[in-house]
C-alpha cells in the first residue's frame, strides 16, 4: 500500500511539472474541434502559449531564471524546427500570420515545454545529480548531438554512435529525488529514455491534433515511428544539460563535485 502511495504521489508531482505541456496540448485539441474567429489556428495556439509563460512568471511556477533557460530552448527548437522543414522532414500544412520560412512560431514552444516541465520536476521532487560529468565531456557530446540533427542531411547519421558515447559517459551517473519525504535513486541514461519515451507518446498525440505533419501522415494520421525515441532521448539530454548547469550555478556547487546521496 505504501508503495502505491509513493506510485502516485509521485504520478501527481509529474502531472504538475506538466502544466505548460498539458496546455498546448489542450489548446491543440480545442483549436482542431472548435474553430478560433479572426485569426488561424497557429496563430491562437501562439498567443496561448504566450499567455500562458507569461502566467506560469508571474504565479511563480517559474522563476525568471528559468524563463530563461526556457527562452533559450526555445530558440534551440525554433532553429531546428526551421532547418527540419526546409528539408522537408515534417511541415506544418496550415496557414498562420506569425510563421517563418513555413514554421509558425508556436512550434518553438513544444520544445520549451520539455525544458519546463524539467525546470518544474527538478524543483517539486528535489532533484540532485549524482557523478555528474565534467562539462569538459558533457558540452561537446550535446554540441555533436545537437549538430547531428543537421548534418546527418548530408553525411552519416552517427545517432547511434552518439548513444553509445551517451552511455559510456553518463554510466555512473545517476539522479536521486524525493517522493513525499522518502529518497529514491535512478540511472541517468535510464531517466532520459524514459523521457524520450514519453515525449515519443506526446509525440503521437500532437500530430494527431495537427500540431505538425510528417510525410507518412499526409493523407491520414498514423504513429510516429517508434524509432523516433532515440531522437528525443538524444534531444532531452541537450535540454537537461542547459537545466542541470543553470540548477548547479544556483546552487554553486563546482561541475565535477560528486554530490553525497541517502540512499533508502
Amino acid at each position: 500500500m505504501r508503495s502505491l502511495i509513493q506510485l502516485v504521489h509521485f504520478g501527481w508531482q509529474q502531472a504538475l511539472s506538466c502544466l505548460f505541456p498539458v496546455v498546448i496540448f489542450a489548446s491543440l485539441a480545442v483549436t482542431k474541434i472548435v474553430p478560433l474567429p479572426f485569426l488561424p489556428r497557429y496563430d491562437w495556439l501562439l498567443i496561448i502559449c504566450l499567455f500562458m509563460q507569461w502566467w506560469m512568471v508571474r504565479v511563480g511556477l517559474e522563476t525568471r531564471d528559468e524563463l530563461k533557460v526556457i527562452t533559450l530552448f526555445h530558440l534551440i527548437g525554433l532553429a531546428l524546427e526551421l532547418f527540419k522543414v526546409h528539408m522537408g522532414s515534417w511541415a506544418y500544412p496550415e496557414e498562420g500570420y506569425a510563421k517563418i520560412f513555413g514554421v509558425p512560431l508556436y512550434s518553438g514552444f513544444m520544445y520549451a515545454s520539455v525544458a519546463s516541465y524539467l525546470c518544474q520536476a527538478w524543483r517539486r521532487l528535489k532533484v540532485e545529480l549524482v557523478k555528474w560529468p565534467p562539462l569538459s565531456l558533457v558540452v561537446p557530446l550535446a554540441a555533436a548531438i545537437y549538430l547531428n540533427f543537421f548534418t546527418h542531411h548530408y553525411w552519416m547519421d552517427v545517432r547511434w554512435w552518439l548513444i553509445g558515447l551517451v552511455i559510456i559517459v553518463f554510466w555512473s551517473s545517476s539522479v536521486t529525488y524525493e517522493v513525499n519525504g522518502t529518497r529514491y535513486r535512478m540511472p541517468l541514461v535510464l531517466s532520459f529514455l524514459l523521457i524520450g519515451f514519453f515525449i515519443w507518446i506526446a509525440e503521437n498525440i500532437a500530430t494527431f491534433f495537427g500540431a505538425w505533419q510528417y510525410p507518412n501522415q499526409v493523407d491520414t494520421w498514423s504513429f510516429v515511428h517508434l524509432g523516433k525515441v532515440s531522437s528525443w532521448f538524444l534531444l532531452v539530454i541537450v535540454s537537461f544539460l542547459i537545466v542541470a548547469t543553470l540548477k548547479q550555478v544556483k546552487e554553486k556547487i563546482p561541475q565535477t563535485t560528486i554530490l553525497s546521496v541517502r540512499a533508502q
